[in-house]
């Protein structure tokens, strides 16, 4: 009766643990129903620049975003809520991260731009020698029976 329990109690533990993580998982952005407005070579040549700028200005908010790029003279963009689309796309892309700073109940989000060649960061930041140390080694100890 008791092997019944604890092998039930096993099938529910491990139920319980597959919806976990079933449910915990980030569902893949569908980027088909990110519609950038425009054609498909516009729409690079548009996130091309915004990029350039994101990456000019440094972290920036939307509204700052908006700003910049209205400085710059981007043309394509119809509206901000065009540049937010354009975003989105570009996030979508792997071209932008949004990050949410948090201070007290305020958040402020702000696009930063990726890497775009993580090799060539690699080769630009000094990297200190790797010093290869030995592990301890731990000896087996034998156990002897003692004898009555």
């Amino acid at each position: 009766m008791a092997m019944w329990s604890g092998g039930v109690r096993g099938i529910g533990e491990a139920l319980k643990t597959q919806l976990v993580r079933h449910f915990s998982r980030k569902c893949a952005p569908n980027l088909r129903k990110i519609n950038p407005r425009v054609a498909p070579q516009e729409a690079s040549v548009i996130a091309e620049s915004i990029y350039q700028v994101i990456k000019q200005h440094g972290p920036l908010t939307v509204p700052n975003t908006w700003n910049q790029v209205q400085e710059s003279g981007i043309s394509g963009l119809s509206s901000k809520t065009h540049m937010k689309l354009m975003l989105k796309w570009m996030r979508g892309r792997k071209m932008l991260k949004l990050l949410c700073n948090q201070v007290g109940n305020n958040k402020k989000f702000v696009h930063i731009t990726l890497p775009e060649d993580p090799n060539n960061i690699q080769s630009n930041t000094i990297s200190e020698p790797k010093i290869q140390r030995k592990k301890p080694s731990v000896r087996k100890q034998k156990v002897t029976k003692k004898t009555r």
